[in-house]
Protein backbone atom coordinates (compact mmCIF):
# COMPACT_ATOMS: atom_id res chain seq x y z
CA UNK A 1 0.00 0.00 0.00
CA UNK A 2 0.96 3.47 -1.04
CA UNK A 3 2.65 5.29 2.48
CA UNK A 4 0.04 8.49 1.90
CA UNK A 5 -2.51 6.03 1.79
CA UNK A 6 -1.65 4.05 4.56
CA UNK A 7 -1.35 7.45 6.94
CA UNK A 8 -4.81 8.43 5.53
CA UNK A 9 -6.21 5.82 6.34
CA UNK A 10 -5.05 5.65 9.84
CA UNK A 11 -6.58 8.83 9.86
CA UNK A 12 -9.94 8.01 9.07
CA UNK A 13 -9.91 5.06 11.37
CA UNK A 14 -8.90 6.89 14.41
CA UNK A 15 -12.19 9.42 13.94
CA UNK A 16 -14.70 6.41 13.17
CA UNK A 17 -14.26 5.58 9.85
CA UNK A 18 -14.67 1.99 7.96
CA UNK A 19 -12.09 2.19 5.68
CA UNK A 20 -11.24 -0.02 2.05
CA UNK A 21 -7.95 1.31 0.78
CA UNK A 22 -6.90 1.24 -3.14
CA UNK A 23 -10.68 -0.04 -3.86
CA UNK A 24 -10.96 -1.62 -7.63
CA UNK A 25 -13.49 -0.41 -9.94
CA UNK A 26 -14.15 -3.21 -11.98
CA UNK A 27 -16.50 -3.24 -15.46
CA UNK A 28 -17.46 -6.13 -17.98
CA UNK A 29 -14.59 -6.94 -20.68
CA UNK A 30 -15.68 -9.60 -23.27
CA UNK A 31 -18.37 -12.63 -22.44
CA UNK A 32 -16.77 -13.94 -19.92
CA UNK A 33 -13.92 -11.22 -18.36
CA UNK A 34 -13.65 -8.06 -16.41
CA UNK A 35 -11.64 -5.01 -16.49
CA UNK A 36 -10.33 -2.34 -13.80
CA UNK A 37 -11.14 0.65 -15.02
CA UNK A 38 -9.33 2.29 -11.98
CA UNK A 39 -8.90 2.16 -8.08
CA UNK A 40 -10.28 4.61 -5.56
CA UNK A 41 -7.13 5.37 -3.08
CA UNK A 42 -9.64 5.48 0.03
CA UNK A 43 -13.07 4.80 0.51
CA UNK A 44 -14.45 5.42 3.78
CA UNK A 45 -17.67 5.06 5.80
CA UNK A 46 -18.79 6.55 9.02
CA UNK A 47 -22.06 5.99 11.14
CA UNK A 48 -23.50 7.58 14.01
CA UNK A 49 -21.74 6.43 17.31
CA UNK A 50 -25.41 6.01 18.67
CA UNK A 51 -23.83 6.62 22.67
CA UNK A 52 -26.05 9.22 24.60
CA UNK A 53 -24.90 12.89 25.14
CA UNK A 54 -22.30 13.43 27.92
CA UNK A 55 -24.14 13.54 31.31
CA UNK A 56 -21.06 15.57 32.69
CA UNK A 57 -19.65 12.77 34.98
CA UNK A 58 -16.10 12.00 34.64
CA UNK A 59 -15.92 9.10 32.34
CA UNK A 60 -13.39 6.25 33.05
CA UNK A 61 -9.47 6.83 31.42
CA UNK A 62 -9.45 4.95 28.46
CA UNK A 63 -9.13 6.10 24.64
CA UNK A 64 -11.73 9.03 23.49
CA UNK A 65 -13.55 7.38 20.66
CA UNK A 66 -15.99 10.61 20.61
CA UNK A 67 -14.45 13.36 19.28
CA UNK A 68 -14.02 13.77 15.32
CA UNK A 69 -11.66 15.94 13.41
CA UNK A 70 -12.97 19.07 12.94
CA UNK A 71 -10.91 19.42 9.47
CA UNK A 72 -12.74 16.36 8.71
CA UNK A 73 -16.42 18.91 8.31
CA UNK A 74 -18.50 15.50 9.06
CA UNK A 75 -22.20 16.14 10.97
CA UNK A 76 -21.77 13.64 14.28
CA UNK A 77 -25.44 12.12 13.23
CA UNK A 78 -24.96 11.69 9.39
CA UNK A 79 -23.64 8.57 7.69
CA UNK A 80 -21.14 10.06 5.41
CA UNK A 81 -19.13 8.34 2.83
CA UNK A 82 -15.87 9.67 2.02
CA UNK A 83 -14.36 8.72 -1.41
CA UNK A 84 -10.51 9.98 -1.09
CA UNK A 85 -7.71 10.89 -3.49
CA UNK A 86 -4.68 10.52 -1.74
CA UNK A 87 -1.36 12.06 -3.35
CA UNK A 88 2.29 12.44 -1.28
CA UNK A 89 3.13 15.34 -3.65
CA UNK A 90 0.28 18.26 -4.69
CA UNK A 91 -2.55 17.38 -4.27
CA UNK A 92 -5.00 16.21 -6.82
CA UNK A 93 -8.01 14.98 -8.41
CA UNK A 94 -7.43 12.08 -11.07
CA UNK A 95 -9.82 12.16 -13.87
CA UNK A 96 -10.57 8.24 -13.06
CA UNK A 97 -12.73 9.67 -9.85
CA UNK A 98 -14.54 11.74 -12.02
CA UNK A 99 -15.98 9.42 -14.48
CA UNK A 100 -19.45 9.18 -14.07
CA UNK A 101 -19.73 5.07 -14.52
CA UNK A 102 -16.42 4.90 -11.86
CA UNK A 103 -18.69 7.35 -9.55
CA UNK A 104 -21.64 5.42 -10.00
CA UNK A 105 -20.29 2.17 -8.81
CA UNK A 106 -19.40 3.64 -5.85
CA UNK A 107 -22.02 5.28 -4.57
CA UNK A 108 -23.62 1.91 -5.36
CA UNK A 109 -22.49 0.54 -2.61
CA UNK A 110 -24.22 2.87 -0.60
CA UNK A 111 -27.15 0.52 -1.13
CA UNK A 112 -29.32 3.56 -1.05
CA UNK A 113 -28.70 5.25 -4.15
CA UNK A 114 -31.17 3.89 -6.30
CA UNK A 115 -32.95 6.28 -8.86
CA UNK A 116 -30.76 9.11 -7.48
CA UNK A 117 -27.34 8.44 -9.02
CA UNK A 118 -27.38 11.34 -11.87
CA UNK A 119 -28.57 13.85 -9.36
CA UNK A 120 -26.24 12.47 -6.59
CA UNK A 121 -23.22 12.93 -9.37
CA UNK A 122 -24.30 15.83 -10.91
CA UNK A 123 -23.73 17.44 -7.07
CA UNK A 124 -20.49 15.22 -6.65
CA UNK A 125 -19.02 16.89 -9.77
CA UNK A 126 -20.24 20.61 -9.35
CA UNK A 127 -19.98 21.06 -5.43
CA UNK A 128 -17.45 17.76 -4.41
CA UNK A 129 -21.06 16.74 -1.70
CA UNK A 130 -24.08 14.88 -2.36
CA UNK A 131 -27.03 14.19 0.03
CA UNK A 132 -29.34 11.17 -0.36
CA UNK A 133 -32.72 11.68 0.13
CA UNK A 134 -31.89 9.21 3.16
CA UNK A 135 -29.75 12.20 4.39
CA UNK A 136 -26.41 9.80 3.59
CA UNK A 137 -23.63 12.17 2.91
CA UNK A 138 -21.53 11.39 0.01
CA UNK A 139 -18.11 13.37 -0.36
CA UNK A 140 -15.09 13.67 -2.55
CA UNK A 141 -11.72 14.70 -0.23
CA UNK A 142 -8.57 15.45 -1.69
CA UNK A 143 -5.39 14.66 0.65
CA UNK A 144 -1.89 16.01 -0.64
CA UNK A 145 1.61 17.14 1.09
CA UNK A 146 1.33 20.55 -0.87
CA UNK A 147 -1.32 22.66 -2.44
CA UNK A 148 -2.30 21.97 -5.70
CA UNK A 149 -0.21 23.27 -8.42
CA UNK A 150 -3.75 23.60 -10.73
CA UNK A 151 -7.29 23.80 -9.64
CA UNK A 152 -8.81 20.96 -8.76
CA UNK A 153 -13.16 20.06 -9.12
CA UNK A 154 -14.61 21.58 -6.00
CA UNK A 155 -13.97 19.22 -3.25
CA UNK A 156 -12.49 19.24 0.63
CA UNK A 157 -8.75 19.57 0.92
CA UNK A 158 -6.83 18.39 4.20
CA UNK A 159 -3.56 18.36 3.98
CA UNK A 160 -1.10 15.68 5.03
CA UNK A 161 0.66 17.92 7.19
CA UNK A 162 -2.63 18.33 9.27
CA UNK A 163 -2.99 14.77 9.46
CA UNK A 164 0.32 13.66 10.64
CA UNK A 165 -0.26 16.25 13.10
CA UNK A 166 -4.01 14.75 14.15
CA UNK A 167 -2.09 10.95 14.62
CA UNK A 168 0.86 12.37 16.60
CA UNK A 169 -1.69 14.54 19.19
CA UNK A 170 -3.95 11.18 19.08
CA UNK A 171 -0.78 9.13 20.18
CA UNK A 172 0.25 11.69 22.69
CA UNK A 173 -3.18 12.29 24.47
CA UNK A 174 -3.61 8.65 24.96
CA UNK A 175 -0.05 7.46 25.51
CA UNK A 176 -0.49 5.67 29.12
CA UNK A 177 -3.01 3.15 27.21
CA UNK A 178 -1.35 3.32 23.68
CA UNK A 179 1.75 2.60 24.59
CA UNK A 180 0.99 -0.63 26.40
CA UNK A 181 -0.64 -2.26 22.66
CA UNK A 182 0.64 -3.49 19.67
CA UNK A 183 -0.46 -2.23 16.10
CA UNK A 184 -0.42 -4.19 12.96
CA UNK A 185 -1.43 -0.87 11.20
CA UNK A 186 1.52 0.31 9.32
CA UNK A 187 1.39 3.57 9.68
CA UNK A 188 -0.09 4.18 13.30
CA UNK A 189 2.16 1.39 14.38
CA UNK A 190 5.09 3.25 13.09
CA UNK A 191 3.85 6.40 14.57
CA UNK A 192 3.67 4.54 17.74
CA UNK A 193 7.39 3.27 17.39
CA UNK A 194 8.67 6.69 16.57
CA UNK A 195 6.89 7.83 19.77
CA UNK A 196 8.11 4.72 21.91
CA UNK A 197 12.07 5.25 20.52
CA UNK A 198 11.59 9.40 21.36
CA UNK A 199 10.69 8.74 24.46
CA UNK A 200 13.01 6.03 25.54
CA UNK A 201 15.97 7.57 24.24
CA UNK A 202 15.30 11.13 25.74
CA UNK A 203 15.91 11.95 28.66
CA UNK A 204 18.02 15.25 29.73
CA UNK A 205 19.33 17.23 26.91
CA UNK A 206 22.02 16.43 24.70
CA UNK A 207 21.57 12.40 25.22
CA UNK A 208 21.97 10.50 22.12
CA UNK A 209 20.82 6.71 23.33
CA UNK A 210 23.87 5.17 22.42
CA UNK A 211 25.61 2.26 24.43
CA UNK A 212 28.17 -0.08 24.45
CA UNK A 213 27.78 -1.98 27.34
CA UNK A 214 30.99 -4.54 28.00
CA UNK A 215 30.99 -8.35 28.88
CA UNK A 216 29.42 -9.24 32.29
CA UNK A 217 28.54 -5.69 33.06
CA UNK A 218 24.81 -4.71 33.22
CA UNK A 219 23.67 -1.70 31.15
CA UNK A 220 22.04 1.60 32.68
CA UNK A 221 18.19 2.08 33.40
CA UNK A 222 19.25 5.57 31.72
CA UNK A 223 21.14 6.84 29.33
CA UNK A 224 23.59 9.43 30.78
CA UNK A 225 25.46 12.15 29.43
CA UNK A 226 25.76 11.76 25.60
CA UNK A 227 24.02 8.39 26.26
CA UNK A 228 27.61 6.57 24.76
CA UNK A 229 29.30 4.45 26.67
CA UNK A 230 32.45 1.95 25.55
Amino acid sequence: MDHAVALVEAYLQLNGYFTSAEYPILARAGRNGAQMITDIDIMAFRFPSGLPASSGKRAPRGLDMSDVDPGLGVSPDAVDMVIGEVKEGRVGINTGIRDREVLRAVISRLGDAAGQEDRIIDDLLENGTATLGSGYVVRLIAFGAFPPGDQVPPCRIISLGHVLDYLQGYVRRHWNVLRHLQFKDPAFGFLMTLEKAKRGGAGRRGERGVEVVTAGAAPRRRFRGRGVRK
